[in-house]
């Protein structure tokens, strides 16, 4: 029996060796297997940023934003359009109390328009009405610029709430000529939101 124990023993150590040798070369596979695992569970990083709206311009120190803002129409069109978007499909958010500057211009040939900021009712009115803060509008609300002129404004969002940013001539926000301004207590910088057709 000794001398068997003796001539299997190296052989045993041998084999031993051989399988810690083996599973030792199996450990870096392992490893290497499981970073592959996590990363498919890590979730994968947020989607790039919609579209900048070089349309808005904001500066969080100052507390102000500026729009620049360009009426446009298409034939057939049944409103013309403020930056391309009509019937409240761009939603402009500020915080409370930021100072709110546009630079707006007429590019339709065709018709006069103006912007004034009203406080959202049941119903888009028929015509542009008093606007909800203090310089709020462009000239000639109800008349409206003629085309190929601008108009400038500065006021101070000092109410939360939802309004409308809506051509004031006679029948034009009723048929779509309106954004939406949502002035937000908990927005801590200013942003436009596209609502999806």
């Amino acid at each position: 029996m000794t001398t068997m124990l003796r001539f299997l023993f190296p052989k045993f150590a041998v084999a031993v060796c051989a399988c810690l040798l083996a599973c030792s070369h199996r450990e870096p596979a392992v490893a290497a297997a499981v970073p592959n695992r996590v990363s498919d569970t890590v979730p994968s990083p947020p989607a790039s940023p919609p579209d900048s709206f070089p349309w808005l311009v904001f500066d969080s120190s100052a507390r102000s934003a500026t729009l620049d803002l360009e009426v446009t129409a298409e034939p057939g069109a049944p409103s013309a359009l403020i930056n391309g978007y009509r019937s409240g499909q761009a939603r402009i958010i500020v915080p409370l109390a930021w100072t709110v500057k546009w630079n707006w211009r007429s590019s339709d040939s065709s018709a006069s328009h103006s912007l004034v900021v009203m406080v959202q009712r049941e119903k888009i009115p028929l015509e542009g009405g008093r606007a909800s803060f203090a310089n709020a509008m462009t000239r000639l609300v109800t008349e409206g610029l003629r085309p190929g002129q601008n108009d400038q404004s500065s006021f101070v969002a000092e109410e939360a709430g939802w309004y409308w940013m809506l051509c004031g001539v006679p029948g034009h926000a009723v048929n779509g000529e309106w954004l939406e301004l949502r002035v937000d207590p908990d927005a801590n910088t200013a942003f436009v939101k596209v609502k999806q057709p």
